[in-house]
């Protein structure tokens, strides 16, 4: 059965969509506290220099090989590559992205609790311990946390259900600029809180002896997460442009919009923790423990707890919606299913596998596989390996073994376009992208 392929609209519609791609947790809750924790500005200019030698140059690698051939990852590989099997590298892109939607819709779930939790008032009137406690005992709570995951993920399925355009692209330009909107506020309010100026000191004001070896490797890290690089969603975005699309600018909009969204979330988040008097290097708890105790301080505390929650529901959303849609598309065309089974398929799947990383905190907390339980075994393995991996086969792919013609082709829209950063390019993809990544990797397990 043929199916007629699915494409963005609108060019503002993909760029949406690709932001939304990048913008997430990653952004508004990881961001923050890899800063808290490795110097505040110390680590945003390392994180700026990582997006521009490593992760817009994999960036672009992903979206020639999608754009030059409209295809899914498979079958863009067997395109590019037809006398090798180099196609079975999809794999691991494709587990890699059913592993990070896994782990990462329960981190969701975990958002919608606290807009339920803020609107009906329990973000009020509590200490930060009390919070630390409310945070712990809902993780530990079975039928919470699969509830939550699972309103979540119909929300996200529901979305992909109704394609490309009518689902993706409509729903990305809506919340796209409403994020915008609410993080601009936010800003605002919390320039005006009392001492926000020392907030903004740590934030921009680098102090490079607070920033290891470790701090460099997670500002390498964090780019490769924010950007959604290494588990072909962009290969798959990119495989909805049109031949009109210039993948060059596109990529340096869309890295730049991501990291304004990663620093937007600082100057929300670390002039209001200073404000308050509370711990920038608070770590992961920082968004779900100690900024509810934040808000409560604040005038109109009640509608901010609200509001924020809900920015980071938008940012999750956009977030899942693209990783889902990898699988999907792959089920699409590789196994000539409609768009309604695939969606079905990619959802069991997620379900079960998002279930089984909600009940690793309380029924299967005893389940260890190499002293990890399910939740951080998931998210360990996707992001210091599959994503790591990945990132590292388009480089080098794109860099060494395609064709340069279809790299020029693409990047200036055959001969249309002028790329000037065509040499720099190249030159990031074949040399400076592979030995950062393996350097990371031998950083993470611990031989360097």
């Amino acid at each position: 059965m043929e199916h007629k392929r699915a494409g963005f609209a609108t060019r503002l519609g993909a760029i949406a969509a690709t932001v939304g791609s990048a913008v997430g947790l990653g952004n508004i809750w990881r961001f923050p506290y890899e800063a808290g924790q490795n110097g505040g500005g110390a680590f945003i200019i390392v994180y700026i220099a990582c997006v521009a030698l490593l992760g817009i140059p994999v960036m672009l690698s992903e979206f020639i090989i999608g754009r030059s051939t409209h295809s899914n990852m498979k079958g863009a590989l067997r395109k590019l590559a037809p006398k090798s099997k180099v196609y079975n590298m999809a794999y691991i892109c494709i587990l890699g992205a059913v592993l990070v939607l896994s782990f990462y819709s329960v981190v969701c779930g975990w958002v919608v609790e606290y807009i339920w939790q803020a609107v009906m008032g329990g973000m009020q009137g509590h200490t930060p311990q009390e919070y630390s406690a409310m945070f712990s005992g809902f993780v530990a709570s079975p039928w919470k946390g699969v509830m939550w995951t699972l309103l979540f993920l119909f929300i996200n399925f529901a979305v992909l259900l109704r394609g490309v355009q009518k689902g993706i692209e409509r729903i990305s330009s809506i919340l796209m600029p409403l994020l915008f909107v609410i993080l601009i506020v936010f800003c605002i309010n919390s320039l005006m809180l009392p001492n926000s100026h020392k907030g903004l000191e740590f934030l921009f004001s680098p102090d490079f002896s607070a920033l290891t070896w470790r701090g460099v490797v997670d500002a390498f890290g964090q780019a490769f997460m924010s950007l959604s690089l290494g588990v072909a969603c962009l290969v798959t975005y990119a495989s909805y442009f049109n031949d009109e699309t210039s993948l060059t600018k596109d990529a340096v909009v869309i890295a730049s919009l991501d990291t304004l969204v990663a620093i937007l979330s600082g100057i929300v988040i670390f002039p209001a923790v200073f404000s308050f008097g509370m711990q920038p290097e608070a770590g992961p708890k920082l968004v779900f423990e100690i900024l509810p105790a934040v808000f409560q301080q604040m005038a109109g505390g009640y509608f901010w707890a609200i509001l924020f929650f809900i920015l980071l529901f938008f940012a999750s959303l956009t977030s899942t919606i693209s990783l889902s849609e990898i699988f999907i598309n792959f089920l699409i065309e590789e196994h000539h299913l409609t768009r309604k089974k695939a969606t079905w398929i990619s959802a069991i799947v997620v379900v079960v596998l998002a279930v089984l990383c909600a009940l690793s905190f309380n029924v299967l907390s005893s389940f260890k596989v190499f002293g990890m339980n399910l939740f951080d075994l998931f998210n360990y393995v996707s992001s210091n390996v599959f994503m790591l991996l990945g990132g590292l086969f388009t480089a080098v792919f794109v860099g060494w073994f395609i064709d340069r013609r279809v790299v020029v082709e693409q990047l200036t829209n055959k001969g249309r376009l002028n790329v000037p950063v065509m040499n720099y390019l190249m030159f990031c993809l074949r040399y400076v992208a592979p030995v950062a990544v393996v350097f990371i990797f031998l950083q993470l397990v611990g031989i360097i």
